[in-house]
């Protein structure tokens, strides 16, 4: 049976950001995880995350001002100064929140300068953090448009090429979906780059099941392949984030 996550940033937005820590332990999920987490002081969140008993799976770089933002600076040529302050700020809170993870966004840009600019700024920060886990995550063109990182293969090839033990993939079924319209082919293909997965149904991004994704055989994939790490729910709840939970309730 997975680890299941919740990502705080999605489920259980009718409560205060801090309250849904503790909501989402009361739920039985075994982790969480927070895209930007700089929004609030450190020592708030890091008292509700202790109080909840739960870890930190992941939290994701660059910040702020994610709302009608940047999509990341890894890939834009020029920008590599901003990235490296951005990375910098994502690990001071690393050092205090202990994610497991962290997902370095590659931004909306295209070419061979960005692709050689993404390849510079992984392989520095990899290096710059050696004990911490990175991540880097396709995402599919149609809800994310010219984000750098749109295929599997492309994430595959940058991987080899940087070789860094600390720098692996994070597998969205639901992108994975959009992308290939294969998510056991995906997953069969790339399942030992994979650090991090996370789900949510299609169509809509809701609830991960009932569509187009067969989550049980999914998940009995996961198993069946060793897959040690967090399932996390990065989606759009319904209604209440409580009552859209069967999904980590039944499955076996």
């Amino acid at each position: 049976m997975p680890k299941f996550a919740a990502n705080l940033t999605f489920l259980f937005k009718e409560l205060p950001f801090l309250d849904r820590f503790q909501a989402a332990a009361d739920a039985g999920f075994d982790a969480v995880e927070v895209l930007f987490p700089y929004d609030d002081p450190v020592p708030a969140t890091l008292r509700h995350l202790t109080r909840s008993g739960l870890p930190l799976a992941l939290i994701n770089t660059p910040p702020p001002n994610w709302t009608g933002g940047d999509r990341g600076f890894a890939a834009i040529p020029g920008g590599e100064d901003r990235f490296r302050r951005d990375f910098k700020r994502a690990l001071r809170y690393a050092e205090r929140l202990k994610p497991r993870h962290i997902h370095i966004m590659s931004g909306i840009a295209e070419g061979p300068a960005a692709r050689d600019t993404y390849l510079g700024n992984l392989a520095w920060a990899a290096a710059e953090a050696p004990g911490q886990s990175l991540t880097i995550e396709p995402i599919n063109p149609t809800d994310m448009p010219g984000y750098f990182l749109n295929g599997f293969e492309l994430a595959a090839e940058v991987l080899a090429e940087i070789d860094a033990p600390n720098l692996g993939l994070q597998f969205d079924a639901y992108h994975a979906h959009r992308l290939t319209g294969d998510v056991p082919g995906t997953w069969a293909t790339h399942r030992d780059l994979v650090r991090h997965v996370q789900v949510a149904g299609h169509p809509g991004r809701h609830e991960p099941g009932g569509g187009d994704i067969d989550y049980p055989a999914f998940f009995a994939a996961l198993d069946n392949a060793g897959y040690a790490g967090y399932v996390s729910g990065e989606y759009n709840p319904k209604g209440r984030t409580e009552d859209g939970l069967d999904w980590i309730r039944s499955t076996p």
